[in-house]
């Protein structure tokens, strides 16, 4: 088990108006896993999402335990096949002592068992061994997005609680179907560069910021604007047809490959 070099690291993160975490307070991620070479790759992971911050590493469910006790991360990243003991069994033993901390497992476990176990554990995630950063990326993001939203709601009436309970559930009901030809990952770059964008974008800057072609771009960025997460504006220039500019409106989470397209 390794300690935070910096003692701020695990720290609980400070408040802002009525108690609302700012936007830019770090999330504390303790990760789990027995392979340390394994471990030290997600950590390097999760060091590139903002605004996460690896508190500590822990190579057993003994470790996970006392790190948790000592540098109270907010979300845990749990392996299942640790050598003293199943990761399931570690998040009742957390509860019990009194940790409200979050878990994501991030196993090689494939068993139906485990993931109905994970379910019943109420875990936010579940991610396959091996996965790529941006499998994981996209996790934590959607992760910290829920979070911020459960921490800043004040409940006031039945729907209120309803959406508290509903969380991610809802959004993946909603979730919306790419076109057939489209993909999640390029619809996710496309959207990520939208969102970063120092005001609007149109398909030739998006195309050369992402490396995608123009039509391609103009494509995502139309669909975008289809399902309201991409507002449009013209710009006229001296000759010839309107700039069409695209501004960022919200995220679009939970894309879902079309039937047709899932391996």
């Amino acid at each position: 088990m390794t300690a935070p070099s910096d003692p701020s690291d695990a720290t609980a993160p400070t408040a802002g108006p009525e108690g609302v975490p700012r936007a830019a307070d770090p999330i504390g991620v303790l990760v789990v896993d027995d392979d340390f070479m394994v471990a030290r790759v997600h950590r390097a992971f999760v060091e590139r999402v903002e605004p996460f911050r690896v508190v500590g590493v822990a190579g057993t469910g003994e470790q996970a335990l006392a790190a948790v006790g000592d540098l109270r991360p907010d979300l845990i990243l749990l392996d299942l096949y640790l050598p003293d003991v199943f990761g399931l069994d570690v998040i009742p033993r957390l509860r019990s002592a009194g940790h409200d901390c979050d878990v994501m497992v991030v196993s090689a476990a494939r068993e139906a068992d485990a993931v109905r176990g994970a379910v019943r554990h109420g875990v936010v995630d579940y991610l396959l061994k091996p996965f790529e950063f941006e499998d994981l990326r996209v996790r934590l993001e959607r992760y910290a997005v829920q979070r911020g939203r459960l921490l800043g709601t004040v409940v006031r009436s039945q729907a209120d609680v309803d959406r508290v309970l509903a969380g991610a559930a809802v959004q993946a009901a909603n979730a919306p179907v790419l076109p057939k030809g489209m993909s999640v990952e390029t619809a996710e770059l496309v959207e990520r560069t939208l969102r970063e964008a120092d005001g609007t974008l149109s398909a030739s800057e998006c195309a050369a910021l992402t490396g995608v072609s123009r039509v391609s771009a103009r494509r995502y960025l139309e669909y975008f604007h289809t399902v309201g997460s991409a507002d449009v504006s013209l710009r006229y220039g001296v000759a010839g047809r309107p700039e069409r500019r695209y501004r960022f409106l919200g995220t679009v989470t939970g894309l879902a490959l079309p039937p047709a397209a899932r391996p």
